[in-house]
């Protein structure tokens, strides 16, 4: 049986053809135009709808990276089924690299957005009811906000028994147990029957070689598995759970240098990192409490009082 079309954002999807659809939610203050490109490859085959989604806050370059790397390598061009790729989600923080929307929110907190509310919250609602309806599984790809730098990761629901298996299969270092975030984009889909998988690696700006191997793996793992494209699910090792964590913070203000490698084990009052002064009159080691694995780093080189240094694992 072959595929059937369908029609998203207005244009009718024919089944074996690329299909690009420009995604028109408002204009920059000059009048120009910014357009969201979705790429849509519908297979002659029946099978899942995959969305494989990044940018959606607009310095988060390593989920960009990603999805680009997927669509050089082919794999977006399913067997069965169809893949949906939106590499840039909020165009508008991409093109001066920022986390926010030009109205100062942050589109991961203005789902599923109303249609005459604020510019984020238009688009998180053209997305919510244009989109979204249309797909079955969704990994949204992010990094660490700020300076802090995140092992490769899938965050995800502890009672979503679907959403756990398919984490697995993708087979990342680390999988967190995360609950959803009120008016999320992962809440929003997850009310609508979506399976959701959200990476986290790295850190914002910057395109980090390491941590987009991990992402287009670890796609590659999900589509196989769900039977979109050929190949075998590649397992390296069993990933680290992470059902309860902890933020060591920073007990004084300085100059920060870290001393241990993100993603490995560390020993109770191993050294991490060093606060200091910058006239060589002060000096404090950052110990740890616990022994634990360190699956974040504030890679700040200057922090103060109170700041998240270390996101480390807890076992109770």
């Amino acid at each position: 049986m072959l595929n059937k079309p369908f029609t998203i954002l207005g244009k009718e999807i024919i089944a074996g053809k690329r299909t690009v659809i420009d995604l028109k939610v408002a204009k920059l203050h000059t009048r120009t135009t910014v357009n969201v490109p979705v790429i849509i490859e519908h297979s002659q085959n029946p099978g899942p709808v995959v969305l494989l989604l990044a940018g959606i806050h607009g310095d988060e370059t390593n989920g960009v990276g990603i999805i680009r790397e997927i669509i050089d390598l082919k794999m977006n061009k399913p067997k069965n089924g169809t893949i949906i790729c939106i590499p840039v989600f909020n165009i508008f923080g991409y093109l001066i690299q920022t986390r926010e929307f030009p109205d100062g929110r942050d589109l991961n907190r203005m789902f599923p957005g109303t249609q005459n509310g604020s510019l984020a919250s238009q688009f998180a609602y053209q997305f919510s009811e244009k989109i979204a309806p249309f797909v079955d599984y969704v990994i949204d790809f992010h990094t660490g906000g700020g300076k802090r730098d995140n092992v490769a990761q899938i965050r995800c629901n502890k009672n979503d028994e679907k959403g756990l298996e398919l984490a697995k299969i993708f087979n990342p270092p680390m999988i967190m147990y995360s609950n959803n975030i009120v008016k999320s984009l992962r809440e929003t889909l997850h009310k609508m029957g979506k399976t959701v998988l959200l990476f986290e690696g790295g850190k914002s700006n910057e395109l980090n070689p390491t941590i987009i191997n991990e992402g287009v793996n670890g796609t590659r793992n999900v589509l196989i598995h769900l039977g979109l494209i050929d190949g075998e699910v590649l397992v390296r090792e069993r990933p680290i759970i992470v059902k309860n964590s902890k933020w060591l913070r920073a007990s004084d203000s300085g100059m920060f240098k870290v001393s241990i490698r993100n993603g490995s084990f560390v020993k109770k009052r191993e050294v991490l990192g060093v606060i200091q002064d910058p006239f060589g009159e002060f000096k404090k080691k950052v110990l740890a409490p616990f022994d634990s694995y360190v699956f974040c780093i504030n890679k700040a080189p200057i922090v103060n009082k109170g700041d998240a240094l270390f996101h480390l694992k807890v076992e109770k």
